[in-house]
């Protein structure tokens, strides 16, 4: 794994964190929730690129 695609990683875990929390507010902002879940599915697809380029066909995410 390279240093780029753990950092990825980190983020996206970052991100899922935050947007859990917000899900889970007594008043979630919808708007907030859009954001972070088009952020989220961006750094999924730049991992998916990095798995892409240094396995090749081989490796394939699992969906979140």
């Amino acid at each position: 794994m390279t240093f780029s695609s753990f950092r990825l990683m980190q983020y996206h875990q970052k991100i899922d964190r935050e947007l859990r929390a917000e899900i889970s507010r007594r008043w979630p902002d919808v708007f907030r929730i859009q954001k972070l879940k088009r952020l989220k599915l961006a750094i999924k697809d730049r991992l998916a690129r990095h798995a892409h380029a240094s396995f090749g066909r081989r490796l394939r995410l699992k969906k979140t």
